[in-house]
Order: structure tokens, then sequence, then C-alpha cells
């Protein structure tokens, strides 16, 4: 096997672990937040969840974040191999993002969000808590 070859599998594995790890996230969830309209809602089929990113430095709504990764768990709940359905829904509010989601069970879901900011060079992450009334 050529060295070469062999050194870019490991090299390959921490550079996904730098990627993900808290450090280097941790510059814009300093900048950036994803907050919930209502952080409560009813159990159901169609419910519509709103959440907004705000950049924190400014007060002001970020209107041209791309949202490429959404999930919905209820890992607060210690089950968070329990998911509902979780799809993008229209929205005419600047930095307001909306989704619309099946929530079967009442109870403590996380709403986990990735966005991408023009201008900057990490992905913003959000995980705001959602309580689900029956």
């Amino acid at each position: 096997m050529n060295i070469r070859y062999r050194w870019r599998a490991p090299a390959a594995t921490l550079a996904a672990l730098l990627a993900i790890s808290p450090i280097a996230a941790r510059a814009d969830s300093d900048t950036y937040e994803f907050q919930l309209i209502d952080s409560s809602t009813k159990a159901g089929e169609g419910v519509i969840l709103a959440a907004r990113l705000i950049n924190k430095r400014s007060g002001k709504p970020v209107s041209d974040a791309v949202i490429f990764a959404w999930r919905i768990d209820m890992a607060p709940d210690g089950m968070p191999t329990m998911t509902g359905s979780l799809e993008p829904h229209t929205s005419d509010e600047p930095g307001v993002y909306r989704f619309k989601a099946n929530l079967t069970m009442e109870g403590a879901w996380r709403l986990s969000l990735a966005a991408k900011v023009q201008g900057e060079s990490q992905t913003i992450v959000g995980r705001p808590l959602l309580q689900v009334q029956p």
C-alpha cells in the first residue's frame, strides 16, 4: 500500500470530526439563533410550525437563509428515535421559516434545523424545543 493512501482515511476522519465538533460550530451560535414563534402546540397532523432565524448582534431577522436539513424528534423526553414527519411550508414573513408537521404524541419535541447564510462560512444549527399538548 502506498504511504500517501494509508494516511488519507485517518485524515478524512479527523477532518469530519473537526467539522462537527462543538468548537467548529460555536462562532455562529453566538451570532444566529432559531426561535420558535410559538413554543407550544396541539398534537395532530398538518400542524404548522414557524421558526424565526435572527441575527443576535443586530436583532434583525435573517430572510436569505437556506434551510437544507430539518428533523423533529422527541429527544427531550428521552425518545430520540420517535420522529414526526416534517416538510417545508411557504412563508411570506421575512426571516420566518415554516414547516408542516405530523406530531402524533404529546410531550417535548426538538426541532433541529441546519441553514446556510450568505457571507457565513459555517452552518447555522438550531434545536429549539416545542411542547405538544393533547
